[in-house]
């Protein structure tokens, strides 16, 4: 197959990433996924990624560690507690200390990285700027200015050989479209883990940000969550 149609694809096991995944799988690019231990409050989120690279029959799935919380500064990496209980208007209204200090820099770094590697020119990412948690780092301007800078910091992109994509499929939906793109798509969310503070044996809490948006989201859409909440 082209290199051309290699494509990295960031996953976190949720909703959105599974989501992207599925998108750039139909677009009929082989998937390398690409996952990160970052010292965060569970594993079940890798748990899962792994689940949906096996589902989704990606050529490769790499998870690298990284020890975020030795800078802290999020309740998914510090201790600090997760919040809980909040409405819609409380979400969107300030960034949540659940957003992680330049998560999504540092993890498209290193998917821009692998990607020369792999001379590949697509980079995918679940990001959604409508149906979010106010996360500076989700924005189409802040994608946009990643896209420009990889392409000036890139050994391929000054050369020419390879112009470094972006890809953000789902930056302007809701949730509800997202999941059911998913589901038009075949993605079993069974196998998706959305919850920032889930139980020692993996069931979603059902009262943090995540698992508002995503029960929110399922209902929208009219579909059964397969989530497994307390």
């Amino acid at each position: 197959m082209n290199s051309a149609r290699k494509a990295v694809v960031l996953s976190s096991g949720g909703i959105d990433s599974t989501t992207a995944m599925a998108i750039a799988k139909h677009e009929g690019f082989k998937i390398y996924s690409l996952s990160f231990f970052y010292g965060q409050r569970h594993s079940f989120e890798l748990e899962a990624a792994q689940k949906v690279a096996n589902a989704i029959g990606v050529t490769e799935h790499l998870v690298i560690n990284i020890d975020l919380k030795q800078i802290g500064g999020s309740s998914l990496t510090d201790d600090i507690d997760v919040p809980k209980d909040r409405d819609e208007q409380e979400i969107i209204r300030e960034i949540p200390v659940t957003y992680v200090p330049a998560r999504n820099t540092i993890f498209l770094s290193f998917a821009l990285a692998w990607a020369e590697v792999l001379k590949s020119s697509d980079i995918f990412i679940g990001v959604n700027a409508i149906d979010y948690s106010g996360y500076p780092d989700c924005r189409p301007e802040y994608i946009d200015a990643f896209e420009r800078m990889a392409n000036l910091a890139t050994k391929a992109g000054v050369e020419g050989t390879t112009r470094v994509r972006i890809r953000t499929p789902l930056i302007r939906l809701t949730k509800a479209k997202i999941i059911q793109k998913g589901i038009d798509l075949g993605v079993d969310f069974a196998l998706t883990h959305s919850c920032y503070d889930p139980s020692p044996q993996g069931f979603a809490c059902g009262k943090c940000d995540s698992c508002f948006l995503r029960r929110k989201g399922f209902k929208e859409a009219g579909v059964t969550d397969p989530a497994r909440y307390i």
